[in-house]
């Protein structure tokens, strides 16, 4: 296995296991399964953990992808963060849809319809985060 992917893998985990502890005390403890009135939005449970696990793992995942996982991009740091960022909607967009459809439409249970989205994401991350945030120009050799 390239050393690039192990270290995804393993910063992937790391980050997984985060936001789904965020997701689950979110949605267990802080929002207590009960709807969330953000003042001009109230917040399904499922939701409101989404969005606190979404916090939780972009400053983590960011932080591991720019100094541990693609160390040798020579995008500007600003750059990889505003790329970084754009990826990360993407992704809460598809796992919103996916968790509404999971859960509001299937009636699947809530932590494992987020185990399942947070699988497709992954896939999609790394895809994104190798060819678009933290790409490496093509004068540079991949670093393994």
């Amino acid at each position: 296995m390239p050393e690039q992917t192990y270290r995804y893998a393993a910063c992937g985990a790391i980050t997984t296991v985060l936001g789904l502890s965020a997701y689950y005390i979110g949605y267990e403890f802080l929002f207590a399964r009960r709807n969330f009135d953000f003042g001009f939005f109230v917040f399904k449970p499922h939701m409101a953990a989404l969005f606190l696990s979404f916090l939780v793992s972009l400053s983590v995942g960011f932080c591991f992808s720019k100094f541990i996982v693609f160390p040798g991009s020579d995008i500007k740091g600003r750059i990889q963060l505003f790329r970084y960022f754009i990826r990360a909607v993407f992704n809460l967009l598809l796992n919103y849809v996916l968790l509404k459809l999971f859960v509001e439409i299937f009636f699947w249970n809530v932590m494992v319809s987020q185990v399942l989205t947070t699988c497709v994401i992954i896939v999609v991350s790394f895809l994104s985060q190798k060819y678009f945030s933290f790409k490496v120009s093509a004068s540079e050799p991949d670093k393994k």
